[in-house]
């Protein structure tokens, strides 16, 4: 009879939320369609089983991942228009946000570009940006009319996308002069 104790677990609480950051690395270097469980789970230092334990599988991974891009670029978008007083005030949170790249790190376009990619794939995701874009209009809606604030909500999400890749991107004023023309 052996007197070796049983192996333990490790403990490691943050492993789930490891992986899921893992994943967002491996998203940007290689899209949604080049993640795979290996690959996450070199990128986040974990054993290959850890990837089944924490997951139903690599949808259920993508899910919750893309749900922590859409809460953390909303909560950004909307804690700035939070601090807006009056309208005023809100246009210029409007374009801090646009100018000021508060969502439109090269980082989050490209995965919010993997998201909008993915959900057209898997409709039952669209439900994630339906939630982003609900937040932002809500938080624009505080002073503005719910048409205008789905106008400068797609201008926001518009102009980061175009700012990405043009090699003459607007300035502060001219940012500025657009907002200021379609909240007339």
């Amino acid at each position: 009879m052996s007197s070796n104790p049983p192996p333990t677990r490790r403990f490691d609480p943050d492993r789930k939320q490891r992986i899921i950051n893992a994943a967002l690395d491996v998203i940007v270097e290689h899209g949604v369609q080049g993640t795979t469980h290996r690959r996450v789970a070199t990128a986040a230092g974990v054993p290959l089983g850890s990837m089944t334990y924490h997951f139903d599988g690599m949808d259920d991974l993508l899910r919750m991942a893309f749900e922590q891009v859409a809460h953390s670029s909303s909560s950004e978008f909307v804690a700035r228009l939070a601090q807006a007083q009056d309208r005023e005030e809100a246009i210029e949170a409007i374009v801090d946000i646009i100018a000021g790249n508060i969502w439109s790190t090269p980082r989050t376009l490209l995965l919010s570009y993997e998201l909008y990619a993915f959900a057209a794939r898997k409709p039952e995701l669209a439900a994630i940006m339906r939630e982003w874009m609900q937040a932002s209009r809500e938080a624009l809606g505080r002073f503005f009319d719910p048409l205008t604030s789905r106008a400068l909500d797609a201008l926001v999400e518009g102009m980061g996308i175009h700012g990405s890749v043009d090699q003459a991107p607007l300035d502060r004023h001219e940012i500025e002069d657009i907002v200021r023309r379609i909240c007339r």
